[in-house]
C-alpha cells in the first residue's frame, strides 16, 4: 500500500495535483479500487523494468567508455602482457570474445589471462572485444568496445641496405664470415659491416687477415676503421695485410727463430732475465711489424696524394705457437679493440693488451700516429704470455665490444666473458647460436646470423675472431 501511494504522491505531484489533508481519506479509497491496483502495479512494472534497462545499458556504456591501456608490442617480438578483466572491474561479463588478435599474430589465453604472441604487423591496432553483461538476455547482440595495441616496427626493419660502391678502388665486401683450420685449431672470424654506413651506402671500414706461418707460428690480425677517415677502410686492409707480409718475410722468420731458444732458456731458469730478454724479443719483433705498416701507410698516403690522416685505423695482432711447455702467445696493440686469452676451463681471463680509451689511453690512437711510436707508452702495447692451454683467444673490434662489454673495467671480469660465451651459444634475444665446434658444418651461418644482433645505439662494423 505504502508503495502504490508513493508512486500515486509522485505522480499527482509531476502533474501539479497536490491532495490537501481533508482528501486523505479519498485518496485511500482511491487506491484501494481494484481496477486502480492494477493500474498502479502495471506502472510500477514498467518502472522497475525502465530503471534496470537504464542501468543495463548505463554499464554497458560505461564499460564501452572506460580507459584501458595495453603494453606496446613490438614486430617480431615476443609479445606478454596482463589482461585481467577483474582488475578491470569487469566481473559481471558473462561472454566475450576478441576480434582482431589474430590477424597480427596475437591470442588471448583466458587461463593466464594475457595477450601473447610475436606481432607481425606495426600501427595503432586497433583490438575489438565483444562482450555481454550480467542481465543481457543469452540471445541478445554482442556489445563491442575497441581496444588499440599500439605495435611498434622492428626497428631492424627502419634500416636500410644500400649496397656500396663496387666501381670505388677501394671498394671491399660488406660482410665477410670465415672458418678455417689455425695453429692446430680453428679460427671462426666474421667482419660486418654496421648498420650506420649500410643506411647510406658507405664502405665496412674493419678488417682483418690471419695466416699460418712456416716457423709455426700462427697470426690473427685485427684493424677497425676510424669513421671519421675517409679511406680508412684502405688503412685497415694495409694495416691487416702489412702485418701478415711482415712476417711472411724471410729475414722476420729468421729472427723469429730466436724465440724458441729464448723460450728454452727462460724454461730453465727461474730468474728474471730471460723474462727480460724475452719482453726484449716480443718488443723488437713485433714493434718492427707494426712500424713497417705505419710506413706503409704513409707510402700509400704519399702516393694518392691524400692526408695520412685519411688511413686511419687501429689495429690489434696476436702471434701464437704451441710448444712442450705449453702455449707462447705475442701480441700488440693500438686503439680500442681487445685481445683476450680464456683458460682451459674458462676460469680465467688474460687481457693481452690495454685499450686506448680513458684516463690511461688518453683517448682514440691509430696506427696511422706517427706519435705512438714515440711515446714512453709504446713499450706497453706488446704482450707476451706462455699458458699452458686455452680455450678461446678472441680479438673483436669496438663494433663488439661497446654492446657486449659496455665498458673497459668488464673485461678483466670472467664472469662478462662467461656471459658473452653463453651469448654465443644462444642466450641472446634472438636465440641466435653458434655451436663452436670444429665439425659443425653450419657454423659460418650461425655465426653471421649471430653477428647480426641488435643492440640500440650500436651500429658501427663489426669484427670479431675466435681461435679455439
Amino acid at each position: 500500500m505504502n508503495d502504490e501511494k508513493q508512486v500515486v504522491t509522485k505522480l499527482f505531484k509531476s502533474n501539479n495535483i497536490n491532495v490537501p489533508a481533508n482528501r486523505m481519506d479519498l485518496l485511500d479509497r482511491f487506491l484501494q479500487d481494484e481496477q486502480n491496483r492494477a493500474t498502479i502495479n502495471v506502472i510500477i512494472e514498467n518502472q522497475n523494468q525502465l530503471m534496470a534497462k537504464w542501468k543495463l545499458e548505463d554499464r554497458i556504456a560505461e564499460i564501452i567508455q572506460q580507459p584501458v591501456r595495453v603494453l606496446n608490442a613490438t614486430v617480431g617480438k615476443a609479445y606478454e602482457t596482463r589482461f585481467d578483466f577483474n582488475k578491470f572491474n569487469w566481473k559481471d561479463i558473462t561472454a566475450f570474445e576478441f576480434s582482431g588478435l589474430e590477424e597480427v599474430g596475437l591470442r588471448y589465453d583466458e587461463k593466464t589471462k594475457q595477450i601473447t604472441g610475436v606481432p607481425t604487423q606495426s600501427g595503432d591496432i586497433k583490438i575489438t572485444l565483444r562482450f555481454k553483461v550480467d542481465g543481457q538476455p543469452e540471445d541478445s547482440a554482442f556489445n563491442e568496445k575497441v581496444i588499440t595495441i599500439i605495435i611498434n616496427p622492428d626497428p631492424k626493419s627502419l634500416w636500410k641496405n644500400v649496397e656500396s660502391d663496387k666501381n670505388d678502388p677501394h671498394w671491399k665486401e660488406n660482410d665477410v664470415t670465415v672458418f678455417a683450420p689455425l695453429g692446430g685449431r680453428h679460427i671462426l672470424v666474421s667482419s660486418k659491416r654496421g648498420r650506420s654506413h649500410a643506411n647510406v651506402g658507405s664502405f665496412r671500414e674493419d678488417d682483418f687477415a690471419f695466416r699460418d706461418l712456416e716457423n709455426g707460428w700462427s697470426l690473427v690480425v685485427v684493424a677497425d676503421g676510424a669513421g671519421s677517415a675517409k679511406l680508412s677502410r684502405k688503412g685497415s686492409a694495409i694495416a691487416c695485410n702489412g702485418v701478415v707480409e711482415h712476417f711472411l718475410q724471410k729475414s722476420s722468420i729468421e729472427s723469429m727463430a730466436g724465440f724458441d731458444e729464448l723460450l728454452q732458456q727462460h724454461k730453465n731458469s727461474t730468474g728474471e732475465d730471460t723474462q727480460k730478454k724475452l719482453n726484449h724479443f716480443v718488443y723488437n719483433n713485433l714493434g718492427k711489424a707494426a712500424f713497417e705498416v705505419h710506413k706503409k701507410l704513409e707510402a700509400f698516403a704519399t702516393k694518392e696524394g691524400i692526408a695520412l690522416k685519411d688511413l686511419n685505423s687501429t689495429l690489434i695482432f696476436t702471434l701464437f705457437k704451441k710448444y712442450d711447455v705449453g702455449y707462447a702467445l705475442l701480441s700488440f696493440g693500438v686503439g680500442d679493440c681487445p685481445i683476450a686469452v680464456l683458460n682451459k676451463d674458462v676460469t680465467e681471463v688474460t687481457l693481452m693488451n690495454w685499450l686506448d680509451v680513458g684516463e690511461f689511453g688518453g683517448g682514440t690512437r691509430f696506427i696511422t700516429m706517427p706519435e705512438i711510436f714515440k711515446s714512453e707508452k709504446f713499450a706497453t702495447r706488446f704482450g707476451f704470455k706462455l699458458v699452458d692451454n686455452f680455450s678461446y683467444l678472441m680479438m673483436m673490434s669496438d663494433g663488439i665490444y661497446d654492446p657486449k662489454f659496455v665498458v673497459e673495467s668488464n673485461l678483466p671480469n670472467i664472469k662478462k666473458w662467461k656471459e658473452f660465451l653463453a651469448d654465443l651459444n644462444g642466450k641472446n634475444e634472438d636465440g641466435a647460436k653458434v655451436e663452436l665446434q670444429a665439425d659443425n658444418k653450419e657454423i659460418v651461418q650461425q655465426f653471421s646470423k649471430w653477428m647480426d644482433f641488435w643492440s640500440t645505439g650500436n651500429h658501427d662494423d663489426r669484427t670479431l675472431a675466435i681461435v679455439f
